[in-house]
Protein backbone atom coordinates (compact mmCIF):
# COMPACT_ATOMS: atom_id res chain seq x y z
CA UNK A 1 0.00 0.00 0.00
CA UNK A 2 1.52 3.46 -0.77
CA UNK A 3 1.31 5.51 2.21
CA UNK A 4 -0.04 8.89 2.74
CA UNK A 5 2.27 10.23 5.00
CA UNK A 6 3.81 14.28 4.17
CA UNK A 7 7.52 13.62 5.52
CA UNK A 8 7.93 17.44 4.84
CA UNK A 9 5.44 18.75 6.90
CA UNK A 10 5.45 19.51 10.91
CA UNK A 11 2.62 20.05 13.39
CA UNK A 12 2.70 22.86 15.90
CA UNK A 13 -0.22 22.69 18.84
CA UNK A 14 -1.08 25.95 20.15
CA UNK A 15 -3.13 25.05 23.69
CA UNK A 16 -4.29 27.47 26.48
CA UNK A 17 -7.12 29.40 27.50
CA UNK A 18 -5.82 32.13 24.94
CA UNK A 19 -4.80 30.37 22.10
CA UNK A 20 -7.16 31.35 19.50
CA UNK A 21 -7.30 35.13 20.34
CA UNK A 22 -3.35 34.70 19.86
CA UNK A 23 -3.66 33.21 16.77
CA UNK A 24 -6.82 35.55 15.82
CA UNK A 25 -4.54 38.81 15.96
CA UNK A 26 -1.84 37.51 13.80
CA UNK A 27 -3.58 35.24 11.19
CA UNK A 28 -4.99 36.24 7.49
CA UNK A 29 -8.00 33.59 8.40
CA UNK A 30 -10.75 33.44 11.43
CA UNK A 31 -9.01 31.35 14.06
CA UNK A 32 -12.53 31.61 16.23
CA UNK A 33 -14.60 30.35 13.78
CA UNK A 34 -12.30 27.16 13.31
CA UNK A 35 -14.34 23.78 13.64
CA UNK A 36 -12.34 20.39 13.10
CA UNK A 37 -13.95 19.27 9.80
CA UNK A 38 -12.68 22.62 8.27
CA UNK A 39 -9.40 23.55 8.18
CA UNK A 40 -7.99 26.64 6.99
CA UNK A 41 -5.39 27.87 4.62
CA UNK A 42 -3.64 30.86 6.45
CA UNK A 43 -0.62 33.27 6.94
CA UNK A 44 1.71 35.15 9.38
CA UNK A 45 2.90 38.14 7.30
CA UNK A 46 4.71 40.98 7.52
CA UNK A 47 3.57 44.51 8.66
CA UNK A 48 3.68 45.58 4.71
CA UNK A 49 1.52 42.24 3.72
CA UNK A 50 4.41 40.04 2.77
CA UNK A 51 4.40 36.22 3.59
CA UNK A 52 6.34 34.94 6.06
CA UNK A 53 5.06 31.64 6.76
CA UNK A 54 1.89 29.92 5.18
CA UNK A 55 0.07 26.97 6.82
CA UNK A 56 -3.01 25.25 7.22
CA UNK A 57 -4.95 25.29 10.67
CA UNK A 58 -6.61 22.87 12.36
CA UNK A 59 -9.22 22.87 14.96
CA UNK A 60 -8.68 20.05 17.96
CA UNK A 61 -11.28 21.26 20.76
CA UNK A 62 -9.96 24.15 21.64
CA UNK A 63 -6.47 23.70 21.12
CA UNK A 64 -5.23 24.46 17.22
CA UNK A 65 -3.11 22.38 15.30
CA UNK A 66 -0.71 24.09 12.82
CA UNK A 67 0.14 21.86 9.71
CA UNK A 68 3.34 23.89 8.16
CA UNK A 69 6.86 23.21 6.24
CA UNK A 70 9.34 20.66 8.50
CA UNK A 71 11.85 22.74 7.42
CA UNK A 72 10.05 25.92 8.75
CA UNK A 73 8.77 24.87 12.00
CA UNK A 74 11.14 26.09 14.55
CA UNK A 75 11.39 29.22 13.17
CA UNK A 76 7.17 29.56 13.34
CA UNK A 77 6.92 28.83 16.70
CA UNK A 78 9.55 30.99 17.92
CA UNK A 79 7.98 33.81 15.82
CA UNK A 80 4.79 33.23 17.17
CA UNK A 81 6.22 32.77 21.06
CA UNK A 82 7.68 36.32 20.03
CA UNK A 83 3.82 37.68 19.38
CA UNK A 84 3.08 36.18 22.31
CA UNK A 85 3.71 38.24 25.23
CA UNK A 86 2.35 37.49 28.73
CA UNK A 87 -0.59 35.60 27.24
CA UNK A 88 -1.72 32.28 28.55
CA UNK A 89 -0.89 30.16 25.40
CA UNK A 90 1.43 27.36 24.70
CA UNK A 91 3.65 26.28 21.72
CA UNK A 92 5.12 23.10 20.92
CA UNK A 93 5.73 20.62 18.44
CA UNK A 94 3.08 17.60 18.61
CA UNK A 95 5.36 14.28 17.14
CA UNK A 96 2.17 12.33 17.61
CA UNK A 97 0.54 13.36 14.55
CA UNK A 98 1.94 13.66 11.20
CA UNK A 99 -0.18 15.41 7.70
CA UNK A 100 -1.56 12.96 5.56
CA UNK A 101 -3.01 13.62 1.89
CA UNK A 102 -4.49 11.43 -0.92
CA UNK A 103 -6.67 11.69 -4.22
CA UNK A 104 -9.01 8.71 -3.26
CA UNK A 105 -9.43 9.07 0.65
CA UNK A 106 -13.34 10.82 0.03
CA UNK A 107 -14.34 10.36 3.77
CA UNK A 108 -11.28 12.63 4.84
CA UNK A 109 -11.42 16.69 4.19
CA UNK A 110 -10.63 18.51 1.32
CA UNK A 111 -7.74 20.35 1.13
CA UNK A 112 -8.87 23.89 1.94
CA UNK A 113 -7.34 25.48 -0.60
CA UNK A 114 -8.92 24.18 -4.30
CA UNK A 115 -10.34 20.89 -4.29
CA UNK A 116 -8.93 19.64 -6.93
CA UNK A 117 -5.78 19.48 -4.49
CA UNK A 118 -7.37 16.12 -2.81
CA UNK A 119 -7.68 14.87 0.64
CA UNK A 120 -5.88 16.19 3.42
CA UNK A 121 -5.78 15.20 7.13
CA UNK A 122 -3.84 14.57 10.47
CA UNK A 123 -3.07 11.03 11.64
CA UNK A 124 0.02 9.07 13.57
CA UNK A 125 3.15 8.92 10.39
CA UNK A 126 2.55 5.49 8.19
CA UNK A 127 5.61 4.51 6.53
CA UNK A 128 5.49 5.92 3.27
CA UNK A 129 6.20 9.23 1.65
CA UNK A 130 3.56 11.07 -0.38
CA UNK A 131 5.72 14.40 -0.41
CA UNK A 132 6.74 14.32 -4.03
CA UNK A 133 4.00 13.04 -5.58
CA UNK A 134 1.58 15.65 -3.69
CA UNK A 135 4.02 18.62 -4.53
CA UNK A 136 4.07 17.80 -8.36
CA UNK A 137 -0.18 17.61 -8.05
CA UNK A 138 0.24 20.65 -6.41
CA UNK A 139 2.40 22.15 -8.69
CA UNK A 140 0.53 20.95 -12.00
CA UNK A 141 -2.30 22.90 -10.49
CA UNK A 142 -0.65 26.07 -10.05
CA UNK A 143 -0.40 26.03 -6.05
CA UNK A 144 2.35 27.69 -4.37
CA UNK A 145 3.34 26.84 -1.02
CA UNK A 146 6.08 27.32 1.51
CA UNK A 147 9.29 29.80 2.10
CA UNK A 148 11.16 28.36 -1.21
CA UNK A 149 8.35 28.80 -3.56
CA UNK A 150 6.57 32.20 -1.80
CA UNK A 151 9.49 33.50 -0.65
CA UNK A 152 9.80 35.01 3.31
CA UNK A 153 9.07 39.06 2.87
CA UNK A 154 9.32 38.94 -0.70
CA UNK A 155 5.78 38.60 -1.83
CA UNK A 156 2.23 40.35 -1.05
CA UNK A 157 0.18 38.34 0.30
CA UNK A 158 -2.84 38.64 -2.03
CA UNK A 159 0.24 38.26 -5.20
CA UNK A 160 0.58 34.55 -4.44
CA UNK A 161 -3.26 34.50 -5.32
CA UNK A 162 -4.16 33.73 -1.42
CA UNK A 163 -7.88 35.36 -1.92
CA UNK A 164 -8.97 32.95 -4.64
CA UNK A 165 -7.19 29.81 -2.52
CA UNK A 166 -9.20 30.91 0.53
CA UNK A 167 -5.94 32.48 2.38
CA UNK A 168 -7.91 35.17 4.00
CA UNK A 169 -10.93 36.73 5.68
CA UNK A 170 -12.07 40.40 5.25
CA UNK A 171 -14.32 40.89 7.94
CA UNK A 172 -12.57 39.04 11.28
CA UNK A 173 -10.49 42.47 12.34
CA UNK A 174 -7.08 43.18 12.21
CA UNK A 175 -4.04 41.18 12.35
CA UNK A 176 -0.40 41.77 11.03
CA UNK A 177 -0.34 43.14 7.60
CA UNK A 178 -4.19 43.63 7.75
CA UNK A 179 -4.16 47.24 6.36
CA UNK A 180 -1.94 46.95 3.01
CA UNK A 181 -3.85 43.61 2.34
CA UNK A 182 -7.37 45.13 2.92
CA UNK A 183 -6.63 48.17 0.62
CA UNK A 184 -5.23 46.18 -2.13
CA UNK A 185 -8.81 43.79 -1.83
CA UNK A 186 -11.02 47.06 -1.73
CA UNK A 187 -9.17 48.96 -4.63
CA UNK A 188 -8.65 45.76 -6.64
CA UNK A 189 -4.74 46.50 -6.47
CA UNK A 190 -3.71 43.27 -7.01
CA UNK A 191 -1.32 44.05 -10.09
CA UNK A 192 0.99 40.84 -9.55
CA UNK A 193 0.58 37.44 -9.69
CA UNK A 194 2.72 34.43 -8.97
CA UNK A 195 2.65 31.71 -11.77
CA UNK A 196 4.80 28.67 -12.44
CA UNK A 197 5.86 28.99 -16.09
CA UNK A 198 8.18 26.07 -17.96
CA UNK A 199 11.83 27.03 -16.89
CA UNK A 200 13.20 27.34 -20.81
CA UNK A 201 11.49 30.44 -20.31
CA UNK A 202 12.61 31.37 -16.96
CA UNK A 203 12.98 35.09 -16.06
CA UNK A 204 15.18 35.42 -13.71
CA UNK A 205 14.44 39.11 -12.97
CA UNK A 206 10.83 37.84 -12.16
CA UNK A 207 11.74 34.32 -10.61
CA UNK A 208 11.15 33.18 -7.04
CA UNK A 209 12.16 29.90 -7.17
CA UNK A 210 13.78 27.25 -10.04
CA UNK A 211 12.18 23.59 -10.19
CA UNK A 212 14.37 22.02 -12.46
CA UNK A 213 13.14 18.26 -11.49
CA UNK A 214 9.34 19.54 -13.05
CA UNK A 215 10.92 21.83 -15.43
CA UNK A 216 9.49 24.69 -14.17
CA UNK A 217 9.74 28.28 -12.65
CA UNK A 218 7.32 30.00 -10.47
CA UNK A 219 7.52 33.93 -11.13
CA UNK A 220 5.89 36.79 -10.57
CA UNK A 221 4.68 38.43 -13.16
CA UNK A 222 1.97 41.61 -13.85
CA UNK A 223 -1.56 40.65 -14.77
CA UNK A 224 -1.50 42.61 -17.91
CA UNK A 225 1.20 40.14 -19.19
CA UNK A 226 -0.28 37.17 -18.50
CA UNK A 227 -2.17 35.01 -21.12
CA UNK A 228 -4.84 33.44 -19.68
CA UNK A 229 -4.18 30.17 -21.98
CA UNK A 230 -1.34 29.18 -20.10
CA UNK A 231 -3.04 29.76 -16.42
CA UNK A 232 -4.91 26.76 -14.22
CA UNK A 233 -8.62 27.65 -15.04
CA UNK A 234 -9.02 28.74 -11.10
CA UNK A 235 -6.92 31.37 -11.83
CA UNK A 236 -7.97 32.34 -14.97
CA UNK A 237 -11.48 32.73 -14.57
CA UNK A 238 -10.08 34.80 -11.29
CA UNK A 239 -8.16 36.87 -13.06
CA UNK A 240 -10.94 37.40 -15.13
CA UNK A 241 -13.47 38.42 -13.11
CA UNK A 242 -10.92 40.94 -11.66
CA UNK A 243 -10.60 42.51 -14.75
CA UNK A 244 -14.49 42.63 -15.26
CA UNK A 245 -14.92 44.40 -11.92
Amino acid sequence: MTGTTLTDRAILRISGEEARPLLQGLLTRDVLKLTEDQPRWTALLTPQGKALFDFILWADGDDVLIDCEAAQADALAKRLTLYRLRRKAVIAREDSLAVHWSLAASDRPLDPRLAALGYRWLAPADAGDASATFRAHRLSLGIFEGAGELGQDQTLWLETNAEELHGVDYDKGCYVGQENTARMHYRNKVNRRLIAVPLAQADEKRQRAALPDLGLSIELHRVESLDPATLPAWLASAIKDQAAE
